[in-house]
């Protein structure tokens, strides 16, 4: 699992985390695309606009490996603002490729890219 040194382990002041600090022994947690329902606490959706900015300012709009990156953060952006680099996308590997579809990004979150 490749770990992207530099990127931030959490949001700071919060619980919400970001990256992982070993590989799964099962293999990685499938991505999946999860509904964002209007009634969403604010806390989760600053951390969805924390976490795709430190996407953006680690990565611009180069497409990066998953890494050592959380499933489960990842997951609220999956299909959306980050969408696969690759044909055929393995949603369960480390190795898989991702972008950050920035059109998509900055009408979802404009507050990120303003």
């Amino acid at each position: 699992m490749l770990k992207h040194r530099g990127f931030p382990g959490r949001m700071p002041g919060s619980d919400f985390q970001f990256t992982l600090r070993r590989a799964n022994k099962d293999g990685a947690t499938p991505l999946k695309e999860r509904e964002r329902y209007k009634d969403r606490r604010p806390a989760d959706k600053r951390a969805d606009a924390a976490f795709l900015a430190a996407l953006y300012d680690y990565f611009g709009d180069e497409p990066f490996a998953r890494g050592n990156l959380d499933a489960g953060r990842l997951s609220w952006l999956f299909g959306r603002e980050v969408v696969p680099a690759e044909e055929p996308f393995d949603p369960a590997s480390y190795d898989a490729l991702l972008r950050i579809d920035l059109d998509v990004a900055r009408r979802s979150f404009p507050d990120v890219f303003a």
